[in-house]
């Protein structure tokens, strides 16, 4: 599989159901990061769950990335709104840090909003993937 740096993967499971929170909560306050998700939806390659590669983060993936300029770690899990909790270290699918890793693989880059501008951080492991772990329900 060919991959630019600019390709998402997502499952087709992950892409219903976020395709279903996207037209719930369109409603919301929260429009300009559902439109944002919703255009990330849109660009994805959809794969099955079980054809899903293991570098490959999707919902309730646990994740380390690393700072490119100081070498800064970040752990969290990705999850849906109504899971997210800051002191557990889960960050919602509608926060800019959570659309920015969504379908991307181990190695790639990605820029996250901070307090002071953007950073760039390199997706440095996948500690937990529901899809590779067998832990998936469809």
């Amino acid at each position: 599989m060919q991959h630019s740096p600019n390709d998402i993967y997502v499952t087709k499971l992950d892409h219903q159901r976020l395709t279903h929170l996207v037209r719930r909560e369109h409603t919301s306050a929260t429009n300009r990061l559902v439109a944002t998700l919703e255009q990330e939806l849109s660009r994805a390659h959809l794969v099955d769950s079980y054809d899903i590669l293991p570098d490959v983060i999707t919902m309730n993936s646990r994740l380390r990335l690393r700072a490119m300029n100081n070498g800064e770690e970040l752990h969290f899990t990705l999850v849906y709104p109504h899971d997210a909790d800051d002191g557990q270290h889960r960050v919602s699918i509608l926060n800019p840090v959570g659309m920015a890793v969504l379908g991307c693989r181990l190695g790639d880059k990605v820029r996250l909003p901070q307090i002071k501008g953007v950073s760039t951080y390199w997706i440095e492991a996948i500690l937990h993937q529901p899809e590779a772990a067998g832990d998936w329900v469809s």
